[in-house]
């Protein structure tokens, strides 16, 4: 199986692979682009069962899901690159890292958790999917996405990125939902041996900045960076923020201010 991807940014650019949130498409990365397709070579990614990759039959793991992106580089002939994500493209970011160290230089992971249970609570989430399709849950779900203000100030990103999980299969999600409930990576962290940067919305209700401090302090050298006025989707909601913290750790342009 093949993931769908995009690529912006010039060839002989050093290489990025993004890896969204459970429930989105690789265009939630759309406000990255302009600040990161230049320096680097940007290649975003379906995750199975999300947007243009298929839906093949599960059960489906971490390790399934990143064994995609191992086969996604390879189709593409790339060696090793940088990796980032969001939230489950996070936890793919983090099992390439522990188990395809060859392939990866730098990595960053947003908003995401390395255990993130109940499992109890997946499982209850995948079977509303499967019984009423991804528009059960989409208004609360996006609701965790953004904060308050936000939502109040631009229904129109709230209907699109509504939208957006509405439009994703039921069945790939389901799928998902049970990869990220037999997740624990927290043990093999500390086998991480590339420059990390963890990046927490600090009015994050999904993954709460104790999550990614519990990241940065299991991987050797790893730096956690709070933003401020986002919620799950930091790179959505802080965009210029988020953009200069990618840069700074991925293409050595210094701290931002």
């Amino acid at each position: 199986m093949l993931l769908h991807s995009v690529i912006d940014g010039p060839d002989d650019a050093p290489t990025l692979v993004l890896g969204g949130s459970l429930g989105s498409t690789l265009d939630m990365w759309d406000l990255q682009i302009p600040a990161l397709a230049g320096p680097l070579r940007v290649v975003r990614y379906d995750h199975r069962g999300h947007g243009g990759s298929p839906t093949v039959p599960g059960p489906y793991t971490l390790d399934d899901l990143g064994g995609d992106v191992v086969a996604l580089l390879d189709h593409l002939g790339l060696g090793r690159v940088h990796v980032g994500g969001l939230s489950l493209g996070g936890m793919v970011s983090m099992w390439l890292a522990i188990n395809a160290p060859d392939r990866v230089d730098r990595m960053a992971v947003l908003c995401t958790s390395a255990k993130l249970g109940p499992a109890s609570m997946w499982e209850e989430r995948a079977a509303t999917v499967r019984a009423h399709g991804t528009s059960a849950i989409a208004p609360t779900i996006v609701g965790r996405w953004f904060t308050p203000a936000l939502a109040a100030t631009r229904p129109d990103l709230i209907a699109e990125y509504e939208g957006m999980l509405k439009g994703i299969d039921a069945e790939g999600y389901a799928l998902c939902c049970a990869a990220i409930a037999a997740m624990d990576l927290l043990d093999e962290l500390p086998t991480v041996g590339v420059p990390t940067l963890v990046i927490a919305g600090a009015d994050d209700p999904a993954t709460p900045p104790p999550h990614g401090q519990a990241i940065a302090d299991r991987i050797p050298g790893a730096r956690l960076q709070v933003v401020d006025g986002a919620a799950h989707f930091a790179n959505v909601e802080q965009p210029d923020a988020v953009n200069a913290l990618l840069l700074a750790h991925f293409c050595g342009t210094g701290e931002p201010a």
